[in-house]
Formats: structure tokens, sequence, C-alpha cells
């Protein structure tokens, strides 16, 4: 299993949301990231890019549409807007610049958790992957960032979890060597190969039914990897 939850950043200014919100993120087995401001919320979703954003539209330094249009000039996970504007013609511009859906204020916890399992679903088949793989008697799901054989979990580190994602999401496919240090790395990373030679032993050891003849993580030489389960 993953050793951290999928983090959540919540941009709102009004702290009684983050009091509730907050627990109600992390009993439904998420991390919640805060930020009070956009330019708070921008930063962070530079730093470290979440699993997806709650934005508020009504924030104090900047139209939260305005967030909306920088956050997805560099970050293509799922936003869900929130906010007190109840007209359509709100909602409308808010989906058409890029959020994923809309929760109105006041709202009930569990149906703005009900949307984030939506919008991360749907995200996950935007990006050509079903949200459970299955490989004989692995099984991965990408929703619970949660990998099991038989049933029983298997741990994975986060850099483990998150290569094992790109390679799974990219079934069939030959990933390249530049493609993954950049997505689990960083593009700071890209040139960095023996990252990926001890990362991908790594996986090999925990999910290979027979880590010296690799079924599932198949090696393109030369080139990067690809996965054929």
């Amino acid at each position: 299993m993953s050793d951290y939850k999928p983090r959540i950043l919540v941009i709102d200014d009004e702290p009684q949301i983050h009091r509730f919100l907050g627990p109600a993120l992390d009993a439904a087995g998420y991390e919640p990231v805060r930020a009070e401001t956009a330019a708070a919320g921008l930063k962070e979703l530079a730093r470290k890019a979440p699993d997806a954003v709650v934005l508020d539209l009504g924030l104090p330094d900047l139209d939260g549409k305005d967030a909306l249009t920088r956050a997805r000039a560099f970050y293509q996970g799922p936003i869900l807007v929130l906010s007190a504007r109840d007209k359509e013609t709100e909602k409308i511009d808010a989906l058409d610049m890029g959020a994923d859906d809309y929760v109105e204020k006041p709202f009930g916890v569990g149906e703005l958790l009900a949307r984030l399992r939506v919008a991360l679903r749907h995200r996950l088949r935007d990006e050509g992957a079903e949200p459970v793989a299955e490989a004989g008697d692995l099984r991965i799901d990408l929703i619970k960032r949660l990998v099991t054989r038989h049933g029983e979990p298997i741990r994975l580190s986060r850099r483990e979890y998150d290569l094992l994602a790109q390679l799974v999401r990219g079934a069939g496919k030959v990933m390249t060597h530049r493609q993954l240090l950049t997505a689990v790395w960083g593009p700071a990373h890209e040139h960095h190969v023996e990252y990926l030679r001890v990362f991908v032993g790594q996986l090999r050891q925990k999910i290979e039914a027979d880590p010296s003849q690799p079924a599932l993580i198949r090696t393109e030489p030369g080139v990067g990897y690809r996965w054929t389960g």
C-alpha cells in the first residue's frame, strides 16, 4: 500500500470551511492541504502538484475564475469549484475555463466527496487508464492508490507507487526514460536514468512473480519501459 494519502489542495479564505472540510477529507483517506489566498494556492500548486484541487471563487486577492485560468496553464488534475455564487452563467464559465465540477455553498460534505471521487475517476479515464488495473492476482486501484495481491496489500514507497501508476496508465505503450523521470521526479531529473533502474528493480521485487524474468514491467533497451500486465 502507498505510504501517503492522495493530496487535496483546498483554496478558500473562510476558516470555517477548512475547519470542517479538512477533517472530513482526512477521514475519507485524503491529505488536505490548506491555502487561504489565490497566491498561496497557486504557489502550492506549482511547488507540489496535488491529486485534486477544491477552489473557492470568492478569494480576497484574485477572482477565483482568474485563479482557475492561471492554474490550468500548468496543472491538469481535477479542479472542483466551490462558491456561494449561484448564477448559472458562473457555473458555465467556470466549467468552460477548465473546472471539472461545481459545488455550491452551503454544501454537504458527502456530496463534495462523491463529486471528488467522480472527478478523479474521470481524469484517469481521460488519461486512457481504468481506475482499477488487474494482472493475474495483482490488483492496482488508481483511485485508492492501493496495490494488492490475493487481497493482501503490497507496501510501496511513494516513488515506487507513482512510477507504477505512470506505467499502468500507459499500459501497452513504451514509456521513455524522460517521460517517467519527468512525471515522477520532475523536469530537473529527466536525465537521471539511474533513478529509474533502481526503482524499477525495487518494484519488480515487490510485484513480479519472478523478478529475474519480469513479465509485467518490460525493459525497452535504451528507450524506457512498458507495462504489459
